[in-house]
């Protein structure tokens, strides 16, 4: 921030303090990883010290100062033309080509950056040396082996610290990047990034996108991605009555249309989904694509197909690119915020959410300890009352004064193992789980009638993924990836049933439809109410793909180079969705 400091002019003291305080958690973590080869060196030092010990020590020493120089170094260098913390990437151009990555740079400025680093290096070997020598590391000393005991007693109480230092505490979530996002202006988070921990966290993720799923030549698999993802004449079935309604898009975890017995699955579960599945418009064909939540959420807010060998989510400089729904809606007069009761930093959850443009993300930390009930955080019932209290629909006023019409994302997490949920009428616990989630639901569409802004108000019910029922489901069951998709509130015409086949990336560009907003930049998104697009739905598990048609539908898994379900002899559709696969990670590899 003081390099560039005419980039930060426009931050005040509290951003630029809460830069340091957001990118403290990595510091930390990278530090811990530093410390841990010295913490054992000592350790060992206590029963047998030798002088071989502590030149391992040192080497460790200067090899940890270079590298936190040249991250540090590196990450001030190239941010003025790349605009994202330091990664892999000229790493892989410097050893691929030394010449060429050195080439834009004259003789001085090589020069002075290696004497900076140098020095840099310096300052922090000594640094750290100095504190190794004030501690005596690895000095012989009388010791009764009592005494050594209790210090090795101590040193494996600080490796603990150092292990929760390294993963971030004792949350469900590991330590990521995304840990230090905060701000709506990337510059901010940018800052807050530790570089060395960047770095680490990119070398441990390296893919190659563009060489993966080679199926066919490029212009074969480009014409038949461009038929599959052909854009409407613009005109769609209307459902709504209200133009700018107040949405509320409730991504419910794990259901599946199992749990309804509107699609013939277990009664007596998901109630209030089945009533509103009769008195809203339900999607009949409608499809997750995929098995995990961070992969369904990015499908769900960005219209983007999940992907077979990797979340997309774990990469911040990638899910920045994609396009958003709630940044599509802000740009049309939304505001826009999320409401989830776990842990949002698990897999880089933050970062995402912040590139898609949420200025307020509610999550476990927002609760207070005594409501943090369960693995997973917050109980669903206490999340969805923050959002009907800071929605306004605790009263009965109809105005609420004169606002901006409002975006709502909550995600709910309590219908997932262990399924410990404040909730008992249902003896089959995961079931119950789910009549308790869907009883919440009931609680928040119960408030909006009271409110007085059920006529202003659309809700969508989609789940992010099928998961634990029904139980021992697999992955090539077509069945494994099928899920309700519900509108439902006051500001819909009237009731209807949409037998048009879509999968959870089509939602995007379904939704922003309805509300009158272009979605042009939702490359693999499709109106599911324009009868002038190709509809199909499309998923992923690990190393295969599916896709399902009106007509027909098939898996293909790629370890056997095979399709496993369905059409065996569709060899057009096959070719369809091996080009759509290709074409995906082409997309990714570029952004």
């Amino acid at each position: 921030m003081l390099w560039y400091r005419g980039l930060y002019d426009e931050c005040g003291i509290a951003d630029k303090c809460r830069v340091i305080v957001h990118g403290l958690p990595l510091d930390l973590s990278m530090a811990s990883y530093l410390t841990v080869l010295p913490l054992l060196l000592a350790l060992v030092a206590l029963w047998k010290p030798n002088k071989a010990l502590r030149v391992i020590c040192r080497i460790w020493l200067i090899f940890s100062a270079v590298l936190v120089a040249t991250t540090f170094l590196m990450n001030v260098v190239l941010y003025e033309y790349w605009g994202f913390p330091l990664d892999s990437t000229p790493f892989f151009y410097f050893f691929s080509s030394p010449k060429d990555a050195l080439a834009s740079a004259d003789l001085s400025q090589i020069v002075i950056a290696f004497a900076i680093l140098f020095l840099l290096s310096l300052l922090l070997y000594f640094g750290a040396a100095w504190a190794f020598k004030f501690s005596k590391f690895c000095k012989r000393k009388e010791m009764m082996t009592a005494s050594q005991l209790l210090a090795s007693l101590l040193y494996f109480l600080l490796a603990g610290f150092l292990f929760l230092g390294m993963r971030g505490g004792v949350s469900v979530s590991s330590m990521n990047t995304g840990t230090a996002y905060f701000s709506q202006h990337p510059k901010l988070n940018h800052a807050a990034v530790n570089p060395s921990f960047s770095l680490m966290e990119s070398l441990a993720h390296q893919e190659d996108f563009g060489s993966q799923y080679r199926f066919m030549a490029d212009d074969q698999a480009s014409a038949l991605f461009s038929e599959m993802t052909r854009k409407g004449g613009g005109e769609t079935e209307r459902l709504l009555k209200v133009e700018r309604p107040d949405v509320y898009l409730i991504i419910l975890e794990s259901f599946s249309s199992k749990l309804m017995a509107t699609f013939g699955g277990k009664p007596g579960v998901a109630v209030t989904l089945d009533s509103l599945s009769k008195d809203g418009v339900l999607f009949t064909h409608f499809y997750a694509n995929s098995f995990r939540t961070d992969r369904g959420l990015v499908s769900i807010l960005s219209g983007y197909p999940a992907q077979p060998t990797m979340s997309l989510m774990k990469y911040p400089r990638k899910t920045a690119a994609l396009p958003s729904v709630a940044r599509s809606m802000k740009q049309a007069g939304y505001d826009a915020r999320y409401y989830y009761g776990g842990d949002a930093d698990f897999t880089n959850m933050r970062s995402f959410l912040v590139s898609q443009g949420f200025e307020t993300i509610v999550s476990d930390v927002d609760f207070p300890v005594k409501d943090r009930l369960s693995k997973w955080g917050v109980p669903d019932h206490l999340v969805f009352e923050r959002m009907i209290q800071e929605a306004g629909l605790s009263s009965a006023n109809s105005e609420h004064g004169k606002r901006s019409p409002m975006l709502y994302v909550l995600q709910t997490s309590s219908s997932h193992e262990p399924f410990d949920v404040p909730f008992h009428r249902l003896s089959d616990e995961r079931l119950n789980a789910f009549a308790y989630t869907d009883d919440c639901v009931g609680n928040l569409i119960k408030a909006l009638r009271q409110s007085g802004r059920w006529s202003q108000s659309l809700v969508v019910l989609v789940p992010d993924h099928l998961g634990c029922y029904p139980r021992q489901i697999d992955n090539f069951d077509f069945s494994r990836y099928e899920i309700p998709l519900i509108f439902t509130g006051g500001a819909i015409a009237g009731p209807k049933r949409v037998g048009t086949y879509g999968s959870q990336q089509d939602l995007a560009a379904t939704l922003l439809a309805q509300l009158g907003i272009a979605y042009d930049d939702f490359l693999f998104s499709k109106d599911m109410l324009d009868g002038q697009v190709p509809h199909f739905a499309f998923f992923t598990v690990p190393d295969a793909f599916g896709i399902v048609t009106d007509t027909d539908s098939l898996i293909f898994d790629h370890k056997s180079d095979q399709v496993v379900a369905g059409s065996k002899h569709n060899i057009s559709l096959l070719k369809r969705g091996k080009a759509y696969l290709q074409k995906l990670y082409d997309d990714i590899d570029k952004r």
